[in-house]
């Protein structure tokens, strides 16, 4: 019994918040979207009856304004796919990726009574056992967790996370409802396939659950602390494991100052140059050597220390570089600067980015030509004179042109170096990353072709050709005995079958429509002819009534089938 209760607790919670995603999109004039996914039914029975049939047009604000003003509404989680949507301008196109962009992940701060009630609960003491200070104030409220500055009995000075209440139960909720949405879409609007929505919900539910498990934040700090043990230029911060858990994340608090403070930088003496150069050196290590970096670099995040240091706050969104995709991003640079176009074109057929539909043939002759036009003038740029920023943004620009279908991780590298870039120039007005970068560059090509990354690249393809050989038998007789069965099926796949399907549904309630509306005609004269119930200069008054209200659904029922434009 009491499961059954739980079961349907969390029902109704999942129809109270698709009830309210409907509405606020409602809200936002997407009406015609929740329509031909099926979503109607979950709209008020008034305003359905004022809208049916028809949406009003919208109004001054452009679809991607509406769609960012809507996830505002909706809270954390469509703040949170709205932030990772605008990593993704090659699936959403950079009209969309641009106004996510401006999705803050600010909201008021919550009670310090549940703030106090969390930390006790998740560490089984006491407030005033865990801490000799504890600022009820929050230094910081996001969507997910807010921020408090406390001091330990041995003197730390810490800051303490603490997650949101219900915050959980909320994001699981909603990746369920996004989940059954994306599937909606891509079943009743074939237009959405190109974007895959099912694929960004997956990314979605996978990085937002890391995020709300402190304790993979904690993994992930000490991962770094490891990464750069010996290196005195960069600083992460202690942790305090026997006060970490999934909802609370206490660690030392980093005295310095926001790496784009730049007074209080210079009231420390320290030297801005030598502050980039340690930072972008880290950031160099953490993605060609390491392959895991920091992915989340705003300003909030860095700090400069007193001591000349460089120290890091929130670990809670982090990226993973591969081996292969780092040998393929080296590749790209190298047939860049030797002008070998028909490698680089090749490059990105062997990354498996061309989607499958696409004509190869087309696909290299055109592509290289754009590249050829975007990459010529570059080669008259010296390395110092080139920004960064606009040179990724056209390689962007080329990718989602052609449909290239670009790592989520590499886009993660992309939007971290052009946040970097910025900070880097911010405080040296000379820097320029594609000069900090080439040591780097050249230092991962050595490598790459060095004896032991060739060995070990020649041994996993011979390991990788015995397993093949070893299955092809076994996959050639399994094949051959479906074919003796007769067991070979094709599947085949209607082309816009969807939009044939809703449109024989309009078809068919018209054609109901129209009969309800001939009956209550037909009745309307059989009470006029039997002179059924009272009556006014000879007409019967039912028969008027539903004759004037046969003729009102008639006329309506006319001018819906001319605006829809077929006859």
């Amino acid at each position: 019994m009491p499961l059954s209760f739980l079961k349907f607790g969390r029902r109704y919670r999942t129809f109270k918040r698709l009830k309210q995603i409907v509405n606020v999109f409602l809200k936002y004039e997407f009406g015609y979207l929740i329509d031909q996914i099926r979503l109607h039914k979950f709209i008020p029975i008034i305003k359905r009856l004022k809208t049916f049939g028809r949406w009003p047009e919208p109004k001054v604000l452009t679809v991607p304004e509406r769609l960012r003003m809507a996830f505002a509404e909706l809270g954390p989680s469509f703040i949170k796919l709205g932030q990772l949507l605008s990593s993704r301008p090659d699936l959403i196109t950079t009209r969309y990726a641009n106004e996510f962009k401006k999705l803050q992940d600010r909201v008021p701060p919550f009670s310090c009574e549940q703030v106090k009630r969390i930390i006790e609960e998740e560490t089984g003491l006491p407030l005033n056992k865990i801490f000799s200070e504890f600022n009820e104030n929050p230094i910081a409220a996001a969507s997910i967790a807010q921020v408090h500055h406390g001091k330990l009995f041995d003197g730390s000075d810490v800051v303490i996370k603490v997650q949101r209440p219900d915050i959980r139960e909320q994001i699981e909720t909603d990746i369920n409802i996004l989940n059954a949405i994306a599937q909606l879409l891509d079943r009743h609007f074939p237009e959405s396939r190109f974007f895959n929505p099912v694929g960004i919900v997956g990314e979605f539910a996978k990085t937002i659950r890391k995020e709300i498990d402190f304790c993979e934040e904690a993994k992930n700090c000490l991962k770094f602390t490891k990464n750069f043990q010996g290196n005195k230029d960069v600083y992460f911060p202690k942790l305090y494991s026997k006060y970490i858990t999934e909802k609370i994340l206490v660690m030392e608090k980093i005295n310095g100052a926001k790496i784009d403070d730049i007074e209080s930088i210079d009231r420390m003496g320290l030297d801005k140059k030598n502050l980039t150069k340690i930072g972008v050196d880290a950031y160099f290590k953490m993605v060609f050597e390491d392959g895991f970096f920091h992915a989340d670099p705003h300003p909030g995040n860095i700090f400069a220390m007193p001591s000349g240091q460089i120290g890091f706050m929130d670990f809670g969104i982090v990226g993973s570089i591969s081996t292969e995709l780092r040998e393929h991003m080296a590749d790209t640079v190298i047939f860049l600067i030797n002008k070998n176009f028909d490698k680089l074109v090749d490059q990105y057929i062997e990354m498996g980015l061309v989607p499958d539909d696409v004509d190869v043939f087309a696909f290299k002759k055109d592509f290289k030509t754009d590249i050829v036009e975007f990459a010529e003038p570059l080669y008259e740029t010296t390395v110092g004179q080139l920004n960064f920023s606009q040179y990724m943004d056209a390689i962007l620009h080329i990718a989602i042109k052609h449909k290239i279908k670009m790592p989520s991780d590499f886009l993660l590298v992309n939007k971290t170096m052009l946040v970097l870039e910025y900070l880097g120039r911010e405080l040296d007005p000379d820097f320029n990353l594609a000069v900090a970068a080439e040591p780097y560059a050249i230092k991962f090509v050595k490598t790459k072709i060095s004896a032991s990354r060739i060995f070990e690249k020649t041994k996993n393809n011979i390991e990788e050709f015995a397993d093949f050989i070893a299955l092809f038998p076994r996959q050639l007789k399994h094949l051959m005995r479906k074919i003796l069965k007769d067991d070979i099926h094709v599947k085949l796949t209607h082309t816009d079958f969807d939009k044939f399907i809703k449109d024989m549904d309009k078809s068919t309630n018209r054609i109901s429509f129209s009969l309800v509306v001939s009956a209550i005609i037909l009745s309307s004269s059989i009470m006029h002819a039997f002179h059924v119930g009272p009556e006014i200069s000879g007409f019967s008054i039912p028969g008027t009534l539903a004759f004037i209200f046969a003729f009102l659904f008639g006329i309506w029922l006319v001018i819906s089938i001319l605006k829809s434009g077929r006859l």
